[in-house]
């Protein structure tokens, strides 16, 4: 796997970018393939707070995984400042601009790094998760992607690495949809948006729409990069 680092592949065929593409959209828009799908999302969602926390130089005490897809992450610190605010924001664009960062990849033909780097977000969220739920499903994510990367031909890495990125793009925006929902329901009220909201003054909705056009933004670049 380490010595293909440096093995790029040859241009995609176009159709088989929009198919990927296609697979994901029904994956997303589907609930029934949506709910345990969305696990992943989840995953990425967290580990941007984390990581963000961290560079804000927050104390990371763990993340939770839980089996509605929710999670939470705890970090120890200011109760407010740039740090908490930056953390805050991270989570509903991480999934975007993760699934961005994996279309540059995939536009220079790099498959094999974006399944490296899926593999060190995987080990970085295990060591840090504290519940067993959390545990289970960082396994299973693990388990699939080192099925594809170990025993699949290129010829089903490249289409699993690009379904990958389209579902990252395409699930990020769903989640923020879910949210907004959640909130005209009055069901979100510790919701990360709020949260930004008790922070800076500005309302949550603007951090919903803030979130909203960030993994727009990012949808469009990837369509860009990877259908041009």
């Amino acid at each position: 796997m380490w010595r293909d680092l440096l093995v790029g592949l040859e241009d995609q065929p176009e159709w088989m970018v929009l198919v990927t593409a296609g697979v994901a959209l029904v994956v997303v828009l589907v609930s029934w393939l949506w709910r345990p799908a969305r696990n992943v999302i989840t995953i990425v969602h967290e580990a941007g707070h984390a990581l963000v926390a961290l560079l804000a130089g927050r104390r990371l005490a763990g993340i939770r995984l839980h089996s509605d897809t929710s999670g939470l992450t705890l970090t120890k610190g200011k109760p407010y400042g740039p740090g908490m605010v930056f953390t805050g924001l991270a989570g509903y664009v991480s999934p975007s601009l993760l699934g961005l960062g994996f279309a540059a990849l995939l536009a220079a033909g790099r498959v094999t790094e974006l399944m490296v780097g899926c593999a060190l977000l995987l080990l970085g969220v295990l060591l840090v998760v504290r519940n067993a739920y959390g545990v289970f499903s960082v396994l299973v994510t693990g388990a699939l992607l080192f099925a594809v990367s170990q025993w699949a031909p290129v010829e089903v890495q490249a289409p699993f690495a690009h379904l990958v990125t389209w579902f990252l793009l395409l699930g990020g925006i769903r989640s923020v949809g879910e949210l907004q929902s959640k909130r005209r329901r009055g069901r979100a009220r510790d919701s990360d948006a709020d949260q930004l909201a008790h922070l800076t003054g500005a309302p949550g909705a603007f951090w919903v729409a803030a979130f909203l056009m960030i993994d727009l933004g990012c949808l469009v670049l990837a369509v860009g990069w990877l259908v041009a």
